[in-house]
């Protein structure tokens, strides 16, 4: 069994698609099907099922999938605590991030992490916080840097790195602001864009509202903040966005009593993992680089 057909096998049953993960393994379509036709013969089963567009796993598929996600941590991890005997900073780097801390948080300790160690393969996946935190967990990403949760799993460690506060912000002419002193109840009588509901940062916001007998009339959601605060910033409706992403030349700041709405982020690791020398030398420039601007 070779290792690139169980990559093949994993990268499919993930995305769902063979082009997909053709895509991803830098592979032609053909190719990545040959693998698994040659993983299939192996085993004499049949590992997906096709219809058309469509790829799900057989039953022998979902009974493998765990398994060689394990073959394939186990074999990652052999190979990072070879490299760990020497002091040299170098391999595979996997961090799954989320979009707004990639814009807002971490170039300037990226251009200083890759001036600095050339001889690490940086890797980002851009994602939701839960979803990084289950990469984490799986062993697929080694560490993440994201909106931490306020209960994490038992396997996973997590530190913060900077505390996010959050505003209510609109349009610089949105009527509420001279509605009955802007009230926050006045606000939510208007049309809110959130993030989408389930996501940590929606549930601190709801749990704000609810605290104050208030109800969004949410009209549009989506997980990306930069699209919020440009749906909100032309009249869209009022939003709730980290208070680093407000030029108040262009969108206004809601003040309301006690509205203080803030987020943790940082990194989450899994304790049952130990960090490769190149995911110790980014949580040391994450950690300096904090500490500098507090």
């Amino acid at each position: 069994m070779e290792i690139s057909h169980l990559q093949a096998f994993i990268h499919i049953a993930e995305s769902g698609s063979f082009s997909a993960a053709a895509n991803d393994l830098h592979l032609t379509q053909p190719a990545i099907s040959k693998r698994i036709a040659n993983l299939e013969q192996q085993f004499d089963v049949r590992l997906f099922d096709r219809a058309g567009r469509t790829v799900k796993l057989t039953e022998p598929g979902r009974l493998l999938l765990p398994k060689a996600r394990e073959i394939l941590s186990t074999l990652e991890l052999s190979k990072q605590l070879i490299e760990n005997l020497g002091d040299k900073v170098r391999g595979n780097l996997n961090l799954a991030v989320t979009h707004h801390i990639g814009l807002h948080r971490l170039p300037k300790i990226l251009k200083h992490f890759r001036n600095t160690y050339n001889d690490v393969a940086l890797q980002l996946e851009f994602m939701d916080s839960s979803e990084a935190c289950e990469l984490v967990e799986n062993g697929t990403a080694e560490m993440a840097i994201i909106t931490l949760p306020a209960k994490p799993s038992g396997n996973l460690i997590s530190t913060q790195l900077w505390h996010d506060r959050m505003v209510f912000a609109g349009a610089l002419n949105h009527p509420a602001a001279n509605e009955n002193n802007g009230s926050l109840e006045t606000l939510t009588q208007h049309d809110a864009i959130l993030p989408d509901r389930g996501t940590l940062t929606r549930k601190l916001i709801d749990r704000y509202l609810d605290r104050h007998d208030c109800q969004a009339k949410v009209t549009m959601e989506t997980n990306y903040l930069e699209t919020l605060r440009m749906m909100s910033k032309i009249g869209i409706g009022w939003t709730v966005l980290p208070e680093i992403m407000i030029d108040e030349s262009e969108m206004q700041i809601f003040d309301f009593v006690d509205s203080d709405i803030s987020r943790k982020l940082g990194i989450v690791r899994n304790r049952n993992r130990s960090l490769s020398n190149a995911a110790r030398a980014m949580c040391e420039a994450l950690v300096n680089a904090t500490e500098t601007t507090h």
